[in-house]
């Protein structure tokens, strides 16, 4: 049994659980509540963020590596096209792309406009990270031009990885996405394996009804 700690970035774990049909369990992690009240999790996690996975005696945290780890250890699975596969290079990109140039980008404009005091909230910083996050949404968009999915024409992992970023930007920034993009979306959110993940993820799935997307 897999169980993955915390929500979060974790829905990109459960995601891709629920789509492997993989068995699994969702461990709650109160960040809010101080994870110094969680030596249970500090005991996986030392750093105090989540997500984080055990499996069996393995223990790994970062969302996209949890999900290498995952598809390698447990597949083969089509979410991860082979390396020989002509769709590999736009699944590596755009799977490393939704955290590394998305979510990690647009979780400092969250930061800024929900917790930073007033006068904090469209500082420097701030305008800096969304301008990352808009420069690699552009790439997001041309690709979505050509093909229905990012690595082409089937759904893989690195849709998983980009849906995820885009959310968080419509929910926790604010940032209203372009036709191209909210159409990309309906197509990823619409799948099975998306609906459980969202019943599983409660407080996600409470979060987005606070915070409807614009």
């Amino acid at each position: 049994m897999i169980t993955v700690f915390g929500e979060g970035r974790g829905f990109r774990v459960v995601w891709l659980l629920e789509e492997m049909g993989l068995a699994y369990r969702l461990r709650p992690v109160d960040l809010l509540a101080g994870v110094e009240k969680d030596p249970e999790f500090l005991a996986i996690n030392p750093a105090g963020f989540i997500p984080a996975i055990r499996d069996g005696d393995v223990t790994m945290v970062e969302s996209i590596a949890i999900m290498e780890y995952l598809m390698a250890r447990h597949g083969p699975t089509p979410l991860a096209p082979a390396p020989h596969d002509p769709a590999f290079p736009a699944y590596q990109q755009f799977l490393h792309l939704g955290e590394a140039g998305l979510a990690a980008s647009v979780y400092f404009v969250v930061g800024a406009r929900s917790f930073a005091p007033e006068s904090e909230r469209e500082n420097w910083s701030a305008g800096q990270a969304l301008d990352v996050f808009q420069t690699r949404l552009g790439l997001v968009t041309r690709q979505l031009a050509r093909t229905p999915y990012l690595a082409g024409e089937r759904f893989t992992a690195a849709d998983i990885s980009v849906t995820y970023a885009l959310e968080l930007a419509q929910h926790g920034a604010g940032i209203t996405l372009g036709e191209t993009e909210k159409a990309y979306i309906a197509r990823t959110s619409a799948r099975e394996g998306y609906r459980r993940a969202m019943e599983t993820c409660e407080s996600r799935k409470a979060w987005f009804a606070r915070t409807p997307a614009t």
